[in-house]
């Protein structure tokens, strides 16, 4: 069992930056790919992007591709997702969430945070 927490959250202008930090218990993280998806009001849930348990691979939604970047620490049980360029189409939950399998593969998460809510205002 892996237990999730989001932080990092928070509301900020168009094109500002946000650092969102998943902490990781009951488990290494080494052992799972993990992935940050958001929900925005009213939609379903996207893929945002994902990374490979070393961390060496990396795979992106189109939209934030160039923006984004997400990076693991396993010895600190941590994954992070730098946001730059940040437009209020990305305002949304994000959540962090934890699978094993591919990190290139955008399904079948079993473990998932609570989410913290990005608000990016014009």
């Amino acid at each position: 069992q892996v237990q999730l927490v989001e932080s990092g959250g928070g509301s900020v202008q168009s094109g500002d930056s946000l650092r969102l930090s998943c902490a990781a218990s009951g488990r290494t993280i080494r052992d799972y790919a993990m992935g940050w998806f958001r929900q925005a009001s009213g939609k379903e849930r996207e893929f945002v992007g994902a990374i490979s348990m070393s961390g060496a691979g990396t795979f992106y939604q189109d939209s934030v591709k160039d923006r984004f970047t997400v990076s693991r620490d396993n010895a600190k049980n941590t994954v992070t997702l730098q946001m730059n360029s940040l437009k209020p189409e990305d305002t949304a939950v994000y959540y962090c969430a934890a699978k094993t399998g591919s990190y290139a593969v955008t399904v079948n998460y079993r473990y998932w945070g609570q989410g913290t809510q990005v608000t990016v205002s014009s």
